[in-house]
């Protein structure tokens, strides 16, 4: 068993800057292979649909399905689900619902319009898409809070119809995901996973139903197959592996920052938990709370694996140092464990959510304190936003121009147009002047 041997950089080193770039690369787009090898099964999906979902699902799952309706649950089905699971996970599941969905009704945009001295009328439209589909993967844990995270932003900006696909294993599928989609409002879930659910979400089959949109985190096989159905379908965004910033004025107790960062290395082998302190001695408290607690953890192997691989320490001179290295990583997950954390605020320009103070673990974001969980990674924070409800709005412009607006207006659109050398745009405007 390997031993923890976590790096150690010093900001003030020569080369800091090189090693801290080594650090956070991470290439997330397929290799060819993988191109290839689910650009043909989205097209075997396009061309055969329902025959070729059963075959994959067979190939895949190990599920022998016989007919495309053994990969539907409906309402019923969902919600018989819910009421298996224990009281406790029931009410843990609601409320966490009930928390995402209060949240993000605040995030709901409405039409406006506004006129203009002459009569013209401008402004905007606000719908909700017609139909969304939800990814949630079927791996080795139970995504509960996924579902919840996908479909409550979409419910509450008014999507008509939210699906949900996820693999069933030789057929199985969690309660307490189906109980997690009961609380979400799913409409139907589809049994099926990887590329060939993607593909069937974006072009549609006999009996699965094309969507607008589809979001939600995946295997290497599922993120390719967003990236080639995208332009299709509108997607959430091409996720990385998880990841954790936390900077420490060394006042918390280093076991409390040993399980927050074990909290994402935990994901998987390429997740990625980092520590920043100007405390030397800190990062040394940490550091051996993390060897003594390592072999409690259930994934300790993973956690193991995933920060001696991608995980770091960071000493700073100046605690204050580390707000530039916050914007220049730009993590998903920032965490500052410091007094007065808000005095910070201003300052970060790039994180997908920041969580504050010393009783704000990350864990209570990815459940149930409210805002959402599926976050910008691999510095992505720099332009990508968390998913919200503005995610399932479409805008659409409102243009009213008066008769009189059409004499001003038009004369200015003539002469633009004419610049461009675009005729019938100018005669356009210009047979509605007066004049």
């Amino acid at each position: 068993m390997t031993e923890l041997n976590l790096r150690r950089l010093n900001a003030s080193a020569e080369g800091f800057d090189s090693a801290l770039d080594t650090l956070l690369a991470w290439e997330s787009v397929s290799d060819s292979t993988v191109q290839q090898r689910v650009a043909s099964i989205i097209e075997q999906v396009r061309h055969r649909g329902d025959e070729a979902l059963l075959e994959f699902s067979r190939q895949f799952d190990q599920f022998e399905v016989s007919s495309a309706a053994e990969l539907v649950l409906d309402q019923a089905a969902i919600a018989a689900g819910f009421h298996r699971l224990p009281t406790d996970q029931q009410q843990a599941l609601a409320t966490a619902a009930e928390r995402v969905e209060q949240y993000h009704s605040h995030q709901v945009s409405s039409s406006w319009q506004y006129e203009e001295a002459d009569g013209t009328v401008l402004g905007q439209q606000v719908t909700a898409m017609d139909r969304v589909g939800i990814y949630v993967p079927g791996g080795s844990a139970p995504l509960a809070s996924s579902v919840i995270m996908n479909a409550m932003p979409a419910r509450v900006a008014g999507v008509a119809e939210v699906i949900m696909a996820t693999p069933a294993p030789k057929g199985q599928v969690s309660d307490f995901v189906l109980g997690a989609a009961h609380v979400a409002g799913i409409d139907r879930i589809f049994l099926l996973g990887g590329a060939q659910a993607i593909a069937a979400l974006a072009y549609g089959t006999e009996t699965v139903p094309a969507v607008d949109k589809v979001v939600g985190p995946g295997n290497i096989y599922v993120a390719t197959a967003k990236q080639q159905v995208f332009g299709k379908v509108g997607i959430d965004m091409i996720a990385g592996p998880s990841e954790i910033l936390v900077v420490c004025d060394g006042q918390t107790p280093a076991e409390w920052t040993a399980y927050d960062l074990f909290s994402q290395a935990e994901h998987d082998s390429d997740a990625q938990s980092i520590l920043i302190s100007h405390d030397a001695a800190y990062l040394d408290a940490v550091e051996a709370a993390m060897v003594r607690l390592l072999p409690e953890m259930e994934r300790a192997d993973i956690i193991r694996q995933s920060l001696n691989d991608r995980g770091a320490f960071i000493l700073v001179e100046q605690l204050g140092d580390a707000k530039a290295l916050i914007n220049r990583i730009a993590p998903e997950h920032l965490e500052l464990s410091i007094d007065n954390p808000e005095s910070w605020l201003p300052d970060i320009r790039h994180a997908g959510a920041i969580f504050m103070g010393r009783y704000t673990p990350e864990a209570l974001g990815d459940y149930c304190a409210g805002p959402n969980h599926v976050l910008p990674t691999s510095g992505t924070a720099r332009f990508f936003s968390p998913l919200g409800v503005y995610d399932f709005q479409k805008r659409s412009s409102v243009i009213g121009v008066s008769r009189q607006g059409a004499q001003t207006l038009g004369k200015v659109a003539s002469v633009l147009s004419r610049g461009e050398l675009l005729t019938a745009h100018a005669k356009s405007a210009e047979v509605r002047l007066d004049d």
